[in-house]
Order: structure tokens, then C-alpha cells, then sequence
């Protein structure tokens, strides 16, 4: 083989063999963040915190009928997922300036999020045009559009972007901007400035924080700006959010209730939250497990 044609095929199996390293960095390979997994208990531990926002080790081992060491334990581990803050013989609230890690929370309330997804996609027409945010719940929405036929769909999260080019006959476009490491996503005013581009059918948007004057709230202003202008840009507005975004603590506005066509939820709104959509017209639509419970 001549000297030329070797330095070719050298050169085609570099970049082929680094198009595989992008791949696996971005799509395969795992996140530093923690995947802690919620036992039983843990899960009911973290609800009845956020239920009392602080209580002492002491009460938890009386409520839970386990040892102190053992909700000590528990604690570490939540706290290690940003899911609590521990201070002296007791345990709070997470803050409300930063966002549970990206590889907890895709294991977080994952049944509620695969429900509202499921109840999403029910309602998603063929041919429709979407914006897509950031979210893990958004994530188990994009998994759960994959049998949809000729869908538009402009995201500026990669990880949506990825699952739907499995979609034989949708089109995916990702924004560009500034990649956010720890979570892949693509925010900044670059992203804003591309979704202003389009006019679509439905923004599918996630939150972290709904609070009962109807408040939406994020924890990162660059996200903020990108959920806004999908709002902007979208003629109706999909909120997809868990019953554990009730009420919760976070830092900036986004918006409110009444920006937003559909609430997809696993649980009802409180009564405060739930008269202020029903005052703005905002459709409830609860997951099929949810309507089974009413």
C-alpha cells in the first residue's frame, strides 16, 4: 500500500475513533455526580423533612423506629446528593441557591416522572412542533414521544436531543451555547437567541419549584433565561413538574402559573395553588396513577 493512501486511512480511523471518545464522554460514560438510589425508608425520611423543614436526629429515630446511627447514616448519604444540609444534631432543608446533583435526580420520583410522560405524550399530536427544556423530567417526556411520527423538535438539552434521534421520522435541532457540565445542558443567552428563531406548536417546560401563590421558581439564571424564551416563543405552554416541586425552595423566577396552557403532575395541587389555576384557566392534567387515587 503506498505511503499516501496509508497516511489516509491513518488519518480516517483517528477522527472515527475520536468521534467514538465524543460519544462515549457525552452520552456513556458516567457522570461524576452521585446515583444514590432512595430505599423506602430514605424516601419517606426526605418527605417528612420537607414536610417540617427542620427536625432533630432524635425524632427522626422515634418516627422511623431505627436506630440514630442508622438516620445518621441516611443523612450522609442525602446530604452527599445535596438532598438535605445537616447541621448539629439535626437536619434542614437542601439550599435554595443550588439544585439537587443531575445523576440524583434522574433516579428521583422516576415513577411520577415516566407517568407524566406517558400522559404527555397522550396529547401530543403527529407533526407537532415543540421547544424542549432542561430536566429530567423533560428527558422521560422526549422517551416517551420516541413512537411519534413527524415531530419538529428544538431542544437545548442534549440528552432530549439524543433520545429522539432514535425517532425514524422526527427532525431534532439542538441549540447552541455554552454547555453546563454537570448536567450536558445548553444554556446562556447564545441558546436564547437560537430558540427565538422558532414559533412552535407547544413548549414543554420543567421547574423546580411551584410555589402556592403560583410562583415558578429555578435555581440557575442562565436555565431561567432559556425557560422564559421557550415561553415566549411557544404557542401553548406544557409545565411538567411532580408533586415534590410543591412548595419547594428556589432561588429565581421564571414566571407563573398563569404563563402556562397545562399543568401534567403525578399528584393535585395544594388548595392555595389550585384556585390560583383554576383563576388563570390552567388545565390540571394528572397521570393516569394519580387519577386512579381520586
Amino acid at each position: 500500500m503506498k505511503r499516501g493512501a496509508l497516511r489516509r486511512r491513518w488519518s480516517h480511523t483517528r477522527i472515527f475513533d475520536t468521534f467514538l471518545s465524543f460519544l462515549f464522554f457525552f452520552y456513556i460514560a458516567p457522570t461524576p455526580e452521585t446515583t444514590l438510589a432512595l430505599n423506602p425508608r430514605q424516601r419517606r425520611l426526605l418527605e417528612f423533612v420537607r414536610e417540617h423543614e427542620t427536625v432533630s436526629v432524635e425524632e427522626l429515630a422515634r418516627q422511623f423506629a431505627v436506630t440514630p446511627q442508622t438516620v445518621r447514616r441516611d443523612l450522609k448519604a442525602m446530604e452527599g446528593a445535596k438532598l438535605l444540609s445537616r447541621y448539629h444534631g439535626g437536619v434542614g432543608l437542601a439550599s435554595s441557591v443550588e439544585n439537587i446533583d443531575y445523576g440524583q435526580r434522574r433516579t428521583l420520583h422516576l415513577a411520577a416522572k415516566r407517568g407524566i410522560a406517558a400522559e404527555v405524550a397522550r396529547h401530543v399530536q403527529a407533526g407537532s412542533s415543540l421547544l424542549i427544556n432542561i430536566g429530567t423530567t423533560t428527558e422521560e417526556v422526549a422517551r416517551a414521544l420516541l413512537k411519534h411520527e413527524r415531530l419538529h423538535v428544538i431542544t437545548n438539552n442534549p440528552n432530549v436531543a439524543a433520545i429522539l434521534c432514535d425517532s425514524p421520522s422526527s427532525e431534532v435541532i439542538l441549540a447552541g451555547g455554552a454547555m453546563r457540565k454537570r448536567d450536558r445542558a445548553v444554556v446562556g443567552e447564545l441558546a436564547c437567541d437560537f430558540i427565538r428563531q422558532f414559533k412552535v406548536d407547544i413548549g414543554i417546560i420543567g421547574i423546580s419549584s411551584i410555589e402556592a401563590d403560583g410562583t415558578l421558581r429555578d435555581f440557575d439564571p442562565r436555565e431561567v433565561r432559556v425557560a422564559q424564551t421557550i415561553i415566549e416563543q411557544s404557542r401553548q405552554v406544557w409545565l411538567v413538574a411532580d408533586g415534590n416541586k410543591y412548595g419547594r425552595d428556589a432561588l429565581i423566577r421564571v414566571g407563573h402559573i398563569s404563563q402556562v396552557d397545562k399543568l401534567f403532575t403525578d399528584t393535585p395541587p395544594p388548595e392555595p395553588l389550585a384556585k390560583v389555576m383554576k383563576s388563570a384557566g390552567v388545565e390540571l392534567m394528572l397521570a393516569p396513577s394519580a387519577q386512579d387515587q381520586a
